[in-house]
């Protein structure tokens, strides 16, 4: 027998050995659990506490109903719940519960499913970062884990006009399919999602930061450009990099010190003899206007100096069966490969225990920006069920662990004082922004056809609510330094990069040497080193992003006071509009700059869609467009298409 009770703010319905809890959680907003058993989903570092609401609840003979500002929810005697707006003509229904699903596995863990109606016309953004090309995911397969290249944020945003959470760490999927749309968790306590509307997609992502935290405001010092390679093997190499574009009078905002810098992974610190003095490393940079970053791994050789203290205080992942190797990869010692374990970041102990370190060896020295590589974790093979970790098992919380990686960073920071903090790291999840997380799109390949696929990918992210983003510019793997249809992928991705939130170049460009330390390198990489020709274009576009800086800095406020990301679908801004649901070859940097890389080998013009309503002016040539139509613009390799919109005003050429 079905029971419909109100406990405070909370609407509790009980029915067939099942519990749901429906209470509202921030503005327009419900979360919703189910248990089959004593234990209902718990809390995660991804929620914030929900606040004050003024939820209502109606409990009546056919179900109950509760409303919490334009959001209403209504549960049937059956206990399917479906949800509504709230709006001047009335109830506009947003989504529904189809069928759900528990799987008994042991003790109080279930494989779970959850279904939801699907509607022909629905178009959904967000969930993260794949690498499958598309903007619009509907009728996509996507798998909720971390995996080099692809960011799970289990958050998205409809063109019904509502958001979704799934706030559930375990590895699972979502099947995004025209008869239903499926959630399924393969190890879960039970099912936990929240559902948010607003006025505008503006006011979605907004409310999906008022329930995981904004943004905090992006450091001045990350708002440039940022030189980097696989890798600079010393000192003095990386600092005559910097000295070559202070004489060249080229702006530089940060220098980055990749992998194998340290000793041996899980040391934690720099090989002297390679970085003799990093505290005048650090000064001199400083001195110049540039801030260093480090790259730090979370893996741990068992020949670590810290591997026997982290093993014995239980602040290492382990296995739940054999030996608890996580990843192989070269090392300075045994030379060669070696298996290596990952700290459980899911450990407070683990991640105070790492921030010591990292405080001692790095900060110490003055460095405060971070490069979280592997922070997914990147397990291989990936045998997750086989993880057991401080919070639970590898299958059931893993989403969890580059949120707090992120986090004791962040955390460590802050402790110290620090107000301007950002991390670059590999993988995010529901709320790793409010820890000053730069997500990338990971080692991706130096194509064309690949750099199509990071628009759409980088605009998925933004709609997930992680409005720090970017890209190697160039790719990672694949850029033949003296081949010219690299020389051209490279002007076209760098341009694009300029338009990012982060502007970074990277890359292991070939000839590279994959010997063991030190000469493990790539050729340089540097916008100097592709000839003169090249040289003129990309230092064109480093001056040009420098002058963008009092723009950008805008976009980064109001990213971090309203969650509107600077990298926007038109669609968000042009909701009106039906055309600019469906492209994700451009978009807005900001409201006002249109952006349309050139992402196709070999050409020289670009077809662009202008959304209607406002007009467009071509920067090029100032040559006015109405929008709401279809254009061909010229677009010779020195020049990416961009538009202003109605009488905007910005320095992005010399001189205007």
């Amino acid at each position: 027998m079905s029971e419909f009770r109100e406990e405070g703010s909370r609407l509790v319905y009980k029915n067939g050995g099942e519990t749901v809890w429906l209470e509202a959680h921030g503005s327009d907003t419900f979360r919703v659990r189910r248990s089959m058993s004593a234990r209902m989903h718990g809390d995660t570092d991804a929620l914030l506490a929900p606040g004050q609401t003024n939820a209502t609840i109606e409990i009546g003979d056919a179900g109950a109903s509760a409303s919490n500002g334009s959001l209403l929810a209504r549960i049937s005697n059956g206990g399917s719940i479906s949800f509504f707006r709230i709006t001047a003509d009335g109830e506009r229904p947003l989504c529904s519960e189809a069928a759900r699903a528990y799987r008994p596995l042991r003790g109080d863990s279930y494989a779970i499913e959850a279904d939801f109606e699907a509607y022909p016309d629905e178009k959904i953004y967000g969930l993260g970062q794949y690498q499958h090309g598309l903007l619009n995911q509907k009728g996509c397969v996507l798998d909720l884990v971390q995996i080099n290249q692809e960011i799970s944020v289990p958050f998205l945003v409809s063109n019904r006009q509502y958001g979704f959470m799934w706030h559930n760490p375990a590895v699972g999927r979502v099947e995004l399919a025209q008869n239903r749309t499926r959630w399924t968790s393969n190890v879960s306590t039970g099912i936990d999602y929240l559902v948010t509307t607003g006025d505008s997609y503006a006011d979605i992502l907004g409310n999906y930061a008022g329930i995981t935290g904004h943004a905090p405001a992006m450091p001045e010092w990350a708002t440039g450009f940022w030189q980097c390679k696989l890798r600079y093997r010393s000192q003095e190499e990386l600092l005559n990099v910097a000295r070559e574009y202070k004489s060249r009078g080229l702006p530089l905002s940060v220098i980055v010190v990749d992998f194998f810098h340290w000793t041996m992974l899980g040391d934690f610190k720099f090989d002297n003899d390679y970085w003799p003095d990093p505290k005048a490393m650090v000064d001199e940079l400083k001195e110049m206007g540039v801030e260093l970053m480090v790259s730090v791994w979370p893996n741990v050789n068992r020949n670590s100096e810290n591997y026997r203290e982290m093993a014995d205080r239980n602040l290492l992942i382990r296995a739940e069966r054999g030996e608890a190797f996580h990843h192989v990869f070269i090392d300075t010692f045994p030379v060669g490969k070696v298996p290596s374990q990952y700290y459980d970041a899911t450990n407070p102990e683990a991640r105070a225990y790492l921030w010591d370190k990292l405080k001692q060896n790095y900060y110490g020295h003055g460095i405060k920006a971070f490069w979280l590589d592997q922070c997914e974790p990147e397990i291989l093979p990936s045998h997750f069920d086989n993880l057991r970790m401080w919070a639970g098992n590898g299958e059931e919380v893993l989403n969890l662990y580059p949120l707090l990686h992120e986090k004791g960073i962040y955390e460590g920071l802050k402790a110290e004082g620090e107000t301007e903090i950002a991390t670059l790291c590999r993988a995010a999840w529901l709320g790793s922004q409010r820890y000053g997380a730069i997500a990338w799109s990971g080692d991706v390949s130096s194509t064309f056809e690949v750099f199509e696929k990071q628009i759409p990918a980088g605009l998925n992210m933004a709609m997930s609510g992680i409005p720090w983003w970017n890209s190697d510019i160039g790719g990672f793997t694949g850029g033949e330094s003296e081949s010219p249809e690299f020389h051209e992928l490279l002007i076209r991705w760098f341009q694009y990069g300029v338009f990012c939130p982060v502007c970074r170049l990277h890359g292991v460009r070939e000839p590279s040497r994959w010997d063991l330390v030190p000469e493990l390198t790539g050729a340089d990489n540097e916008v100097w080193s592709y000839g003169d020709d090249v040289y003129e274009i990309l230092a064109g576009y480093v001056r040009m992003r420098e002058r963008l800086r009092p723009y950008i800095r805008k976009l980064m406020e109001e990213a971090s006071s309203s969650g509107v990301p600077p990298m926007r679908p038109l669609f968000l801004e042009f909701p009106d509009d039906p055309a600019c649901y469906d492209i994700g070859d451009t978009y807005l940097f900001g409201s006002d700059v249109l952006v349309a890389p050139v992402t196709e080998k070999g050409a020289v013009t670009k077809k662009v869609y202008l959304p209607a309503g406002v007009a467009w002016k071509y920067v090029w040539t100032d040559e006015a467009f109405a929008g709401g139509q279809w254009i061909t613009v010229d677009a010779p390799l020195d020049q990416i298409p961009l538009f202003l919109r109605d009488d905007c005003q910005l320095p992005i050429l010399v001189g205007r």
